[in-house]
């Protein structure tokens, strides 16, 4: 991170909560964040997605009760209302669905890693639904409030259903490498 932020260069954003003091190389506690999960195979498959805080501050979570399965869609689409043109729109809109709490924003944020086209008719759904609020591009109104939604989903206790939205720009930089095992 210190040698990107150098010479990429990345925009030194990283700052201590309280204090708001910038380390000037996007580190300091709990940063780079790297999350990892294990997968069949030899190989390890490594993405860098920086986020902007416009898109970052729209996002949201709850914590349904299990009963409210049809509230899902509802909060999904008054949080794109309630972010607006803040997030500079269009936007791509990941939705994490169960696991727990911290869980569903991982799942959010992941989901926007997938192919753009890649959507099922659940996603689909929330799509139409998103851009028939007429916040447009830059949140000017129009007909493309959103590009995109994704859904990523984890089984989760019974006696819950976190859903969290994870909002971001059209831009939705990432890039990933995927390095192979060696041969013998």
């Amino acid at each position: 991170m210190r040698q990107a932020t150098k010479s990429v260069p990345l925009r030194p954003n990283a700052v201590e909560p309280l204090t708001r003091q910038n380390s000037g190389d996007n580190t300091g506690d709990g940063l780079p964040d790297i999350n990892y999960s294990f997968v069949d195979g030899k190989a390890v498959k490594i993405t860098v997605a920086p986020k902007g805080a416009g898109s970052e501050n729209m996002s949201a979570i709850q914590m349904l009760k299990p009963s409210q399965v049809d509230s899902v869609k509802r909060f999904v689409v008054e949080t794109v209302l309630k972010a607006g043109g803040m997030p500079c729109p269009p936007i791509i809109v990941g939705v994490g669905i169960g696991g727990s709490f911290d869980k569903s924003a991982r799942l959010a944020k992941r989901s926007l890693l997938r192919d753009i086209n890649d959507m099922g008719d659940f996603e689909q759904e929330l799509l139409n639904a998103i851009n028939s609020l007429g916040i447009g591009p830059m949140g000017l109104g129009g007909r493309t409030t959103a590009l995109a939604v994704h859904v990523e989903k984890a089984h989760c206790h019974t006696a819950s259903l976190p859903v969290a939205v994870n909002i971001q720009c059209w831009a939705n930089r990432h890039a990933s490498v995927t390095l192979e095992a060696g041969h013998d």
